[in-house]
Parts: structure tokens; C-alpha cells; sequence
């Protein structure tokens, strides 16, 4: 079965969508490269680009199962293997990079790994992705058995945990993005708890939803503050009266409520208008 096509091997145009799109972030960092738009060090601004969007690919997988819940899209299921596939990929583009980097010098790599905290937490993440990615396939899962596979493959949280991490310690004081993925990270983890504890039939109310998606902004302001007067010695008032002024542009905090406060409303949207709810899954 090739990617572009369903369980019952006809054409679909979601996944044939999203397999194109997942090829762009690495066809168009290659362009920048050759065109020499990655200054002022174009291997290191490459680096950076591939392993940011194995972060951005990470939490897109992993946003699938609350999404399609709360939409009401089913189907956003059959693309949520590729997307995970892909975060590895470009996760495992982005050590390559690394190593060419230091002239294909793998003692010298290793030894960097190895003595560089965020390097090595970096590297356990893509370690992690990699054992997800082998054991993605139907084969594996019936080798394994669906409870060993599903257990097996909830590491995928501290996976993203840790690469969140090392994000945050590679960036040192450019946190807006690492802040906004730690964001998305607690609605995820706040999602999977509440569905245990007052999901019905597996699926978070949509009250809950919106009561989480105005919680996580409020962590994320929270935790940021928390860093910079931890780490920098930054009074943390001042962190987080900036998320109430737009002056210092959008801040994390704010987007992530824009993010959560959108998801919310489709769902809304889904729930009152019977209608778009029947005909949008057939995009898929």
C-alpha cells in the first residue's frame, strides 16, 4: 500500500495531501541553502530548521487523537503514523547534518553527545523516535500485541518531553517557540489526563475543552516566568505583565490560547452544525 491511499487501497486525498506537504520543510531548507539565504552559517541554520520541524511534526502527531475527537474528524487517524515517520526522519536529517557539520568526524560527534547535557538529552529523544518508527507498521503491531505496542508506544510523551527540552537548552534566551511547544505540551498531557478522569467513552466534553484550552495559556505564562527568574534572574512580574502588551509582539502564552480557544470553537462548530460535520470528513 503506498502512502497516498487508504486501508482499502483507493486514493486519498488527505493522505496524499499531507505526504506532499510533510516533503516541503526539507525541499525548501535545501533551496535556502543553495541559494545561500541561511546566514551567516548556513549548516548551522539548517540544522536548526530540520530539527525544528521533528519538533513541529512530534506534536502535530501527537495532537491527531484530541483533534480528531474534538472535530469530529475519524479519518485524521489514517495520517498520523506519517506525520510521526516524518518527525523521525527529519530528527534523523537533523543528526546527519550535525555530523557533516564537524566533517563526518563521528569520534568527535559522539564525544560531543556525550559531554553536552542537551546533546545527549536531544539524542535519547531521537533514539526513542527511532524505536517508535520501526515498530509503526501493522506487522509490528500484531507481532507485538496491540496492549505491548500501545504501551510501548505512549513513550512518545516523555519523547516529546525531552526534545522539548533540548529545544529549550539549545535556544538559551530565543524561548518563544520552545515556550509554545511547552504550551501545546501541557494541553496534550492536560487533554490525556482529564479523558481519564471525565472522558465519556474516551472523549474529553467540550466544556472541558474550552476549561483547558483557557488553563494551558495560564501554565504557559507561568512556566515562562518561572524560567527566566530561575535561570536569568529575571523579575518574573515583569515576564508576565508582557503577555498583557502586544508592544513586544505575541507572546507564547497568547498563543497558545488563540490555539486552544480555535480548537475549541471547531469543535463547537461541529457539535451545533450537523451538517458540515457530514460533509467534511469526505476530504478524506
Amino acid at each position: 500500500m503506498y502512502p497516498w491511499q487508504d486501508y482499502s487501497g483507493r486514493l486519498s486525498p488527505l493522505k496524499l495531501a499531507v505526504f506532499v506537504a510533510l516533503f516541503l520543510p526539507a525541499l525548501w531548507t535545501a533551496f535556502a541553502f543553495g541559494m545561500g539565504w541561511l546566514q551567516p552559517r548556513p549548516f548551522t541554520e539548517a540544522i536548526h530548521q530540520v530539527g525544528l520541524w521533528m519538533l513541529r511534526f512530534l506534536f502535530i502527531a501527537l495532537a491527531i487523537t484530541p483533534l480528531r475527537q474534538i472535530v469530529q474528524w475519524p479519518r485524521l487517524i489514517l495520517v498520523r503514523r506519517m506525520i510521526g515517520v516524518a518527525a523521525f526522519a527529519y530528527g534523523l536529517a537533523h543528526i546527519t547534518l550535525y555530523v557533516a557539520d564537524l566533517k563526518f568526524d563521528v569520534a568527535k560527534a559522539a564525544s560531543e553527545i556525550a559531554l553536552r547535557i542537551y546533546l545527549t538529552i536531544g539524542f535519547a529523544a531521537l533514539l526513542g523516535l527511532a524505536a517508535l518508527a520501526a515498530t509503526s507498521t501493522d506487522a509490528m503491531v500484531r507481532r507485538l500485541g496491540a496492549r505491548r505496542w500501545q504501551r510501548l508506544h505512549r513513550l512518545v510523551y516523555a519523547i516529546a518531553l525531552l526534545a522539548i527540552v533540548h529545544y529549550c537548552m539549545q535556544s538559551k534566551l530565543d524561548l518563544w517557540e520552545p515556550t509554545i511547544m511547552a504550551g501545546i505540551y501541557a494541553w496534550l498531557m492536560g487533554y490525556r489526563l482529564l479523558v481519564q478522569l471525565v472522558g465519556v467513552r474516551g472523549k474529553l466534553p467540550l466544556a472541558w475543552v474550552g476549561a483547558l484550552s483557557l488553563a494551558a495559556p495560564v501554565l504557559t505564562a507561568l512556566g515562562e516566568a518561572a524560567y527566566f527568574w530561575l535561570a536569568l534572574g529575571v523579575d518574573p512580574v515583569r515576564v508576565l505583565s508582557a503577555n498583557w502588551s502586544l508592544v513586544v509582539g505575541w507572546r507564547p502564552a497568547a498563543i497558545v490560547l488563540g490555539l486552544g480557544l480555535a480548537v475549541t470553537a471547531i469543535g463547537a462548530g461541529r457539535a451545533l452544525v450537523p451538517v458540515i460535520g457530514k460533509r467534511l470528513p469526505r476530504f478524506a
